[in-house]
């Protein structure tokens, strides 16, 4: 399952994640500072959507 990263980001001690899937949708991960991994199963049409949904996730709004 090959996907591509968009952007990386670190928000608050997390790494956030971006990524189009082979779905040719875009997903978010967030990385916290001890290394597990969240997210949702959404999918989202833009990378700019996934990214404002994943830095609500962390607390930071834009």
């Amino acid at each position: 399952m090959t996907k591509i990263i968009h952007t990386i980001i670190n928000i608050n001690n997390c790494i956030l994640l971006v990524y189009h899937t082979n779905a040719r949708c875009w997903q978010f991960r967030i990385i916290s500072s001890s290394g597990s991994v969240f997210g949702e199963r959404k999918i989202y049409y833009t990378a700019q959507a996934a990214e404002a949904a994943g830095r609500e996730w962390v607390g930071e709004k834009r």
